[in-house]
């Protein structure tokens, strides 16, 4: 999610008074995934936003030295890298702009896409200043274009990877739950909360089945962010923060580190 997107999504909090979802891999790695060239795909989940040590010539697509993919290529050394996710990327700026740096020698490619296709910078703004009959429709809203559209739109990413790195490994990476629930916490209604856990669960759970189906591991980082959520008091991700606006509901360091990176590993 693009830092320009959450500005906009702060100067609506202030008119009104805020990933965008998961660790096991779903099927067998392959050995051979570092042999090879290994290129990052996706949206602000895989270039770092919310992790800090941004590199200066990534300008505003944030990437970082302590996302996922910056710290898998650090310890297996494959015989490229190419960092190429972006801050606020859909699907169609994965098929525009990040994709030329596959070949027929890439060897791994990771990736997390949808969430800012389905709006879910629009549906946390909606339910941070709104009702929660406002949140909860918004949320129908999203889930809707999830079941209605997203699916062709991951089709036509994975299609392009598959054509373009034919023998690559390719690692589909969800998003985690935001909220711990069932605990005192300021902030948003536990309804609110709920909604927003299981609007996570309805898109990973598309991202997951598309990948499958185009013979792709789902990596589901949901097991290692558990226990880590907003309102858990050992967060890995961030509540909306005033101060650094756009890394708001976005993994930190240690999110990236010990939850993002481990699914990775397991699954490459």
């Amino acid at each position: 999610m693009r830092r320009s997107r959450f500005t906009a999504f702060a100067t609506s909090l202030l008119l009104a008074t805020g990933l965008a979802l998961t660790g096991a891999a779903t099927a067998q790695a392959s050995p051979l995934a570092a042999t090879g060239g290994y290129v990052a795909l996706g949206d602000s989940y895989s270039s770092g936003v919310g992790s800090g040590s941004y590199i200066s010539s990534s300008g505003s697509c944030d990437r970082s030295t302590k996302a996922y993919p910056y710290l898998w290529n650090a310890a297996h050394a494959p015989s490229s890298f190419a960092f190429n996710a972006c801050s606020g990327a859909k699907t169609g700026d994965v098929l525009n702009n990040q994709l030329g740096s596959l070949n027929s020698s890439t060897s791994l490619v990771t990736i997390t896409i949808g969430g800012n296709d389905a709006g879910f910078a629009d549906v946390m703004t909606t339910c941070v200043t709104g009702s929660d009959s406002t949140c909860l429709a918004k949320l129908d809203a999203a889930k809707a274009y999830v079941d209605s559209t997203l699916p062709g739109k991951l089709d036509s990413v994975y299609s392009a990877i598959s054509a373009k790195a034919p023998s690559a490994h390719v690692v589909v990476l969800g998003y985690p739950r935001f909220y711990k629930l069932g605990t005192t916490c300021v902030g948003l209604s536990d309804t609110k909360r709920a909604a927003i856990n299981d609007a996570s669960d309805y898109l990973n759970s598309a991202v997951q089945k598309r990948a499958l189906d185009h013979g792709f591991v789902f990596g589901d980082v949901r097991t290692p962010f558990t226990g880590h959520e907003i309102c858990s008091g050992s967060s890995w991700l961030h509540s909306l923060d005033w101060l650094n606006i756009g890394e708001s509901y976005h993994p930190t360091a240690s999110g990236q580190s010990g939850g993002y990176l481990p699914v990775l590993t397991g699954a490459a």
